[in-house]
């Protein structure tokens, strides 16, 4: 089919600043009935949409209209900016070139994509930090305990895949969703592929915060999420070798994903692309669309200047609630370890969703409680089935930063912390 082309994509430019984030000045009641500025510290669980991205869907949205098989100009226009979307994601993480790029609906849904493509007998080996998107989806699995330092996770696995027979897959966050604490995930590849072993990479915590080249590091997979990376319009992304993808079941059976279907007692014949394979029915264009969008403004703008913004936060941070007594971090591999801007911790006295209200209720914070999707690591972090809580929650307090977040949300948090920490 003949697709009309958009005009090839310019040099990359200077870094640029930071972008904005739509909500930046939105109001919220405290008790009192006053207004205030709301601190969003709730980043890990969905991002804010950046301006750039709210800016590219309404400039496709005008010239909507179906995607791969429609001859109208809209139809044509709109395929386009999709395969262009796959092109530009692709690129975000550096992929390889003959690496498959499957729009999804988040992590989810591509690790459960991955799940259906794995050879029969393969073995998924994962620890036990690991968010539910990446522990749960797998048939045969061997969950390993958490590890007390990286070294220790490099070991756990060496030893798990050297007795394992026939294909195996390695399963591991590049950045807890918990903690912050980023994973040896290029120590964790090597040793996967020295027993024949592929890895998969849940990235969802990883990409908002910093540059992630899949090639470079040699990973198998990537699987993120656009609601976590600026793009909250219900798409994500599973990325890597082509050949599993290739080889298993659609993940969808309908029209697209289909080059023939026969008559009555006659097979149907399933496209060889695992691009289109995976992707039956209509996908979400403008999610695509978003995707891309927020993968080009991260890019344009430059990591040297996100991640120093963003570290500059998060030490500001964890210093406030390291001087505040009753209050405590969650860490798995310490203080020093490198992570991205995510903080966990319990407030002596009280409960996590009680910390969190009273969080909203007097002070206009946002912050998440609870387990996280990880319970197996919360609970670990507690260091007791039931947390300590009263209530047998086993819950902490989350607050993450992001684009958006600035030195008064933190300190915002740091002193309404110091407060419910002395009631």
């Amino acid at each position: 089919m003949s697709v009309l082309l958009l005009p090839a994509a310019t040099p990359a430019a200077p870094a640029r600043p930071i972008p904005a984030v739509l909500g930046a000045d939105l109001q919220v009641p405290v008790k009192g009935g006053r207004l205030v500025p709301y601190a969003n510290l709730d980043y890990a669980a969905s991002a804010p949409c950046l301006e750039p991205v709210s800016a590219a869907v309404a400039a496709a949205l005008p010239a909507y209209s179906s995607v791969h098989r429609g001859a109208g100009y809209a139809s044509q226009l709109t395929t386009e900016r999709y395969e262009r979307a796959r092109h530009t994601v692709r690129a975000f993480v550096g992929a390889r070139t003959d690496d498959a790029a499957i729009f999804t609906r988040n992590t989810t849904d591509a690790m459960n994509l991955l799940a259906r493509c794995l050879p029969e007998g393969t073995t998924v080996v994962v620890f036990d930090t690991e968010h539910h998107a990446s522990l749960l989806p797998w048939p045969n699995v061997v969950r390993l305990a958490p590890p007390a330092f990286p070294g220790e996770a490099i070991r756990a696995v060496d030893e798990t895949l050297a007795e394992i027979e026939g294909p195996a897959l390695l399963v591991v966050t590049a950045a807890s969703n918990v903690t912050g604490e980023l994973w040896p995930i290029a120590g964790l590849a090597h040793i996967a592929h020295r027993h024949g072993a592929r890895i998969a990479v849940d990235a969802a915590q990883l990409v908002p915060h910093r540059r992630l080249n899949l090639a470079a590091l040699d990973l198998d997979y990537v699987a993120f999420s656009g609601h976590k990376l600026y793009a909250p319009f219900g798409a994500g992304a599973l990325i890597g070798r082509p050949d599993w993808l290739a080889a298993a079941e659609p993940y969808l059976l309908g029209g697209g994903a289909v080059t023939s279907v026969g008559a009555d007692g006659e097979e149907t014949l399933w496209s060889d692309d695992p691009e289109v394979r995976h992707e039956a029915g209509t996908p979400n264009v403008l999610g695509a669309v978003a995707l891309a969008a927020a993968c080009d403004a991260l890019t344009a703008t430059g990591w040297t200047s996100l991640v120093r913004e963003e570290e500059r936060l998060v030490t500001r941070l964890r210093a406030g609630i390291a001087g505040i007594e009753g209050v405590r971090e969650l860490s798995l591999w310490g203080p020093d370890h490198p992570r991205v801007g995510i903080v966990s911790f319990t407030v002596d006295g009280l409960t996590a969703r009680e910390a969190a209200e009273a969080l909203s209720a007097d002070y206009g914070i946002g912050v998440r409680d609870g387990k996280f999707c990880a319970h197996p690591f919360v609970r670990h972090l507690l260091g007791t089935s039931d947390g300590g809580c009263e209530d047998g929650t086993a819950s902490a307090v989350r607050a993450s930063i992001g684009i958006g977040t600035t030195d008064e949300h933190v300190d915002r948090l740091i002193e309404a912390l110091r407060a419910l920490a002395t009631q």
